[in-house]
Formats: C-alpha cells, sequence, structure tokens
C-alpha cells in the first residue's frame, strides 16, 4: 500500500463531522495535537519494554505534573478498573490471578448515592460490590475491614454530601484508598484533587489533552499506581485486555508535555471569539437570543446558547440539529426544547466559519 492509497473515513463510506458538542467519546473524543501525532509515530519506528516504559514515563509525567507519580492507562475507565483491582488484590500474583473472584480480599466501594454512572460498570467488574452512603457520618459507618476503596466522581461533587476532601480525610483515617474519576476535567497544575488529599484521580487522555482517545492518565500515590500496573497490561492479571501500547504511552506524555506548554488564557479567547462569529451571523433574525454560560468541572469551556421562537422560525430546536447533522460538512450540536447549543472546546481552526452560514441557512430556510 502506498502512502497515497491508504483508507480514509470517505472511502469506507463515512461521514467525518464538525463536533460543536465537546469531549465525548461518541463522536471521537478530540483531534490530537501535531505533536502528538508526531510523538505516536516515532515512537512506532522501534521496540521498548514496556515495564520500562512506565517507570520513565511515570517519572516524567510526576514532574510535569508536580505529583508523585503517573501512569498512562487504556482510557479513564481502565484507570477505574486498574485501581480498584489495585486495591483489591495488591500486588499479590495469586490474588490478581483470581479476580474477579475477590475471596479473601476486600470487596466494597464505598461511594455517594449521587455519585453512581455509568462508568461504575469499570469498578464492578474487579468483582466488588458498590455501597452507596449519603452522608459523611454514613460513609464512615461503612469502612470496614472489606473496604477497598473510596470513590468520588469529579464532576458530581458538587452534588453530593460528602466534599472530596472529606472522604479524602476518612480514607487516611482508616488506612482506606481514595480515587477521583475526572475524565473530562482539565489536569491542572498543581492538581485540585491531589491538593485535597486523595491518592489519585484519572482523566482521559483524549479529552482535553488532545492525546489518543484510547489513552488516560492517572497521577497520584506512586505505590498504587505501581500496583494499578501490575493489575494491568502487559501482565497477566484482570486489566490485561486493556492495553496502552508504547505509541499510546508516548502520545500521551506528549500530550501532558503540552498541557503544561498551552497558553489556556489565549485558547479561551480563541473560543470566546469563534462564539461570536457564530452570534454575529446569526443576529439579526427574527426571535433569535443567545445565552453564554460556563459547565460544571467537565468540558469546561464557554458555551453558547441560540434560541428563537419555535413557532415563529417554522422548526425546534431538534429539527435545526438534524439538518445540520445531514449537511455537507456534517456539523454536530446539542438541541433543546428552544434551540441549540455551540462548544468551540473540540471545534477546529475556521469550524466557526462553517458552522455560522449552516446554522443560518437552517433558520432561514423555507
Amino acid at each position: 500500500m502506498s502512502d497515497l492509497d491508504f483508507p480514509t473515513y470517505e472511502k469506507i463510506g463515512l461521514r467525518p463531522l464538525i463536533n460543536g458538542r465537546g469531549t465525548y467519546t461518541i463522536i471521537s473524543g478530540s483531534v490530537m495535537l501535531p505533536e502528538v501525532r508526531a510523538a505516536m509515530v516515532e515512537a512506532s519506528r522501534c521496540y521498548v519494554h514496556l515495564d520500562e516504559l512506565h517507570d520513565a514515563v511515570g517519572h516524567r509525567i510526576a514532574e510535569l505534573m508536580q505529583c508523585e507519580w503517573g501512569m498512562v492507562t487504556n482510557g479513564c475507565a481502565a484507570a477505574l478498573c486498574q485501581i480498584t483491582a489495585a486495591c483489591v488484590a495488591g500486588t499479590d500474583p495469586e490474588k490478581m490471578a483470581r479476580l474477579p473472584d475477590t475471596t479473601g480480599m476486600p470487596d466494597e466501594v464505598v461511594v455517594q448515592k449521587s455519585h453512581r454512572h455509568v462508568y461504575d460498570h469499570a469498578v464492578r467488574m474487579a468483582g466488588v460490590k458498590l455501597v452507596e452512603v449519603e452522608t459523611l457520618a454514613e460513609m464512615e459507618a461503612a469502612i470496614n475491614d472489606r473496604t477497598a476503596l473510596l470513590l468520588i466522581f469529579g464532576d458530581a461533587a458538587d452534588r453530593g454530601q460528602v466534599s472530596v476532601a472529606q472522604m479524602a480525610e476518612l480514607g487516611k483515617l482508616h488506612d482506606v484508598p481514595t480515587f477521583v474519576d475526572a475524565a473530562a476535567e482539565r489536569p491542572d497544575v498543581p492538581n485540585r484533587y491531589l491538593a485535597e488529599g486523595v491518592d489519585a484521580v484519572g482523566y482521559s487522555g483524549g479529552k482535553c489533552l488532545r492525546g489518543p482517545q484510547s489513552s488516560g492518565l492517572v497521577l497520584g500515590n506512586k505505590a498504587l499506581l505501581q500496583a494499578a500496573f501490575l493489575n494491568g497490561a502487559p501482565h497477566h492479571a484482570l486489566a490485561r485486555p486493556m492495553k496502552a501500547s508504547k505509541e499510546e504511552v508516548m502520545a500521551l506524555l506528549a500530550a501532558v508535555e503540552m498541557w503544561v506548554r498551552r497558553d489556556h488564557d489565549a485558547e479561551w479567547k480563541e473560543w470566546e471569539r469563534r462564539l461570536q462569529v457564530i452570534e454575529d451571523a446569526l443576529a439579526d433574525i427574527e426571535t433569535i437570543s443567545f445565552a453564554r454560560h460556563e459547565p460544571g468541572r467537565s468540558n469546561v469551556s464557554p458555551i453558547l446558547s441560540v434560541d428563537w421562537d419555535a413557532e415563529k422560525i417554522g422548526r425546534s430546536g431538534a429539527d435545526v440539529a438534524s439538518a445540520l447533522s445531514a449537511g455537507n460538512p456534517r456539523i454536530e450540536l446539542f438541541h433543546h426544547a428552544t434551540g441549540v447549543t455551540v462548544n468551540p472546546y473540540m471545534m477546529e481552526e475556521g469550524d466557526e466559519t462553517i458552522i455560522a452560514p449552516q446554522l443560518r441557512q437552517a433558520l432561514t430556510s423555507n
């Protein structure tokens, strides 16, 4: 196969899209940074020993992120599984080989009811039971000799009654590890969750970091993270199928290197500019209105809500979103009853000049 004869999405019948939603896995998260792509290609040119790679990259990530240790996983869900397995089986080869049979091992993970999530399947697959609590007193009462882990989902941190810091304090008091799933959040330096005392925090590598979509980043306690690595690939343990290749590991390291170099204030201003281009293109449409808002802890960027009187315009938010998705090029936006939202977080340069006229056409065509 020549350089000019490789498969493309179009050649296999797919329609690539402009992402105006954010870092959602179903629409492939993010586009890798040029430096990440280059690191992935370079890493593919030779062989390395994966244990040695883990140690070297873990040390370098720790330097960059100002924490004790770093680990690359095959996505943040894999991090949930590997951290849980490490808390249950530790580094005992016999116990590791038996998972998800947890006989004779700690097999309970304590989590607030408001933090239950579709991703807790990645925790349960280690063979544990999730124990739901609501108050700090209930959390402390739930901790016993079967407790393997205390867990919080970061973007739900403000919904529960127990704060991250309170959970971390309980964990230290009872010698139980604590973990925050912060998949779609910003891994800012210094790390907010590690500063609050948790043992580890996990992020998606393919969201705001703009690394490989099938990568994850875990920061925190060195002993815990090294135990989690032993419970995953290339070792023959529960998470063996969750392999992070040498190419993905080095590419995510490149994404972390870029994260601490990127001008995040300038990025925010550019996102605001792109939204203004879209707003200006629609401003004279009858009944149109705009609002800017920011989300919680995940997909942190300015978001433009575009609303209108569906009866006067003659189409609903769902109608407009559907027309944009069917258009050429394909554009994906979230919709609501009275309009659509535009998230510039994962838009590429120039996307605003495509979205603006197509959104206008969808709103004004007869």
